[in-house]
């Protein structure tokens, strides 16, 4: 349907709103999942989804008896509502037995950086970050080996991960350009795995024969996946949680117990849940990267299938601390990286694109230069990136909005 106002959600966990107007000559079209605006579930039957797993016994159940625990979560660049999914969680593992002095939290965040402690009370509440140690996890210290994979991937994961004897984590089910889909096994790997890991794993899964497997939202024959779910039951993950996501990042879906099955029956929910049918030939391709502001590369995977050849885009990412530090695919030189990463890795989807208009509060010229160097146009306010888009675009411009890129798949 054509609009010619467009409100947005942006800056995930804050929840703000920004009001996109067009000129009245244009013709606009707002892209929804089909999803947008579905009701989340209550309580109760977030309850009852922890409390009735998928192939496995009951949190509980696992829990009794057990002396170590550890809850392993994912960082901001994940939507994921942790301190919401939490409290459930601790009343299972209460209820077989386990005392709070015998648990404890770490974050999974792979290669990207480690979180402050507002971050850690921002995913999982100021309670549990009072009552409950919580812990980054570092990949390049203190990893144990564990085992190595079918296809290779030798398996160094974080000694207190390794140290515990119940290893359970909670995470979110949204596209992802390698392993199909996230959340599952992919805590272990590449959430609290060593570097050596990741780097093997990362290099030679993307690689023939394994990388012809990959794609957004394929899951089936997968091998990267499938090596990063061999990985994680070399990692001794037990027992998973994971949800699937509205426009807004409340749950209206979750699925709990062995972290392949339940990923497998959130992923057909997903499907559902995210589904968009893509509008080509646009003229303007705006792209809002929430709910993950700050990886601005989630956001740009539409620009080949929906934009016109010398088309402008637009990709708005409200984060106010920039982008995520990579420790395998950043850049920490004028002519080096992580081993990810390589010069004009970021823009090559950006080939046919005319201008990239960012519209955030704050880009470095480092963020600058990695998405494209010259063709990037940043700005702070709409009313200023909308007057350069008129510049060059009249009556009959044809602008296509994807309000929340890194959740949706194509149709």
């Amino acid at each position: 349907m054509a609009v010619h106002r467009v409100k947005l959600r942006v800056n995930a966990y804050a929840e703000e709103e920004l009001d996109l107007t067009f000129p009245s000559g244009w013709e606009v079209v707002e892209c929804r999942m089909a999803g947008h605006d579905k009701p989340p579930l209550t309580d109760e039957e977030i309850r009852a989804a922890v409390q009735n797993p998928i192939e496995s016994p009951r949190l509980r159940e696992i829990a009794r008896g057990k002396e170590r625990v550890v809850i392993l979560f994912d960082d901001p660049t994940k939507p994921t509502p942790t301190h919401h999914i939490v409290p459930f969680v601790l009343d299972e593992l209460h209820e077989g037995g386990i005392r709070d002095d015998q648990i404890r939290f770490l974050c999974g965040p792979g290669t990207h950086r480690p979180l402050s402690t507002p971050e850690f009370v921002t995913k999982l509440g100021a309670d549990v970050v009072a009552h409950y140690p919580v812990y980054n996890h570092n990949p390049y210290e203190n990893v144990v080996y564990v085992g190595t994979t079918s296809r290779g991937t030798p398996m160094y994961i974080n000694r207190e991960v390794a140290s515990c004897d119940l290893r359970l984590a909670i995470g979110s089910i949204i596209p992802h350009q390698a392993a199909g889909f996230g959340a599952g096994g992919k805590i272990i790997l590449p959430g609290v795995a060593g570097i050596e890991t990741i780097t093997s794993h990362h290099s030679r899964m993307r690689q023939e024969p394994y990388g012809a497997t990959l794609g957004v939202g394929k899951v089936d024959g997968n091998q990267f996946r499938l090596d990063i779910e061999e990985g994680a039951r070399l990692g001794g993950l037990q027992f998973k949680v994971d949800c699937v996501l509205n426009n807004r990042r409340e749950v209206v879906g979750l699925f709990a117990g062995d972290f392949v099955a339940e990923h497998r029956a959130g992923v057909r929910l997903a499907r559902e849940v995210y589904h968009t049918e893509l509008v080509g030939d646009a003229d303007v391709l705006v792209s809002n990267a929430y709910p993950d502001e700050h990886q601005f590369n989630r956001a740009v995977w539409l620009a080949p299938h929906c934009l016109k050849e010398g088309g402008d885009l637009v990709v708005i990412g409200w984060s106010h601390e920039g982008q995520v530090v990579h420790h395998h695919n950043g850049r920490f030189g004028t002519e080096y990286g992580g081993t990810g990463w390589s010069l004009g890795r970021q823009a090559r989807p950006l080939a046919k694109v005319g201008r990239v208009f960012i519209l955030t509060p704050f880009l470095s010229m480092s963020e600058r230069m990695e998405w494209g160097g010259e063709k990037v146009v940043w700005c702070r306010e709409w009313g200023e990136l909308l007057a350069k888009l008129s510049e060059r675009h009249g009556p009959g411009t044809r602008a296509v909005v994807y309000p929340y890129a890194p959740l949706q798949l194509a149709g």
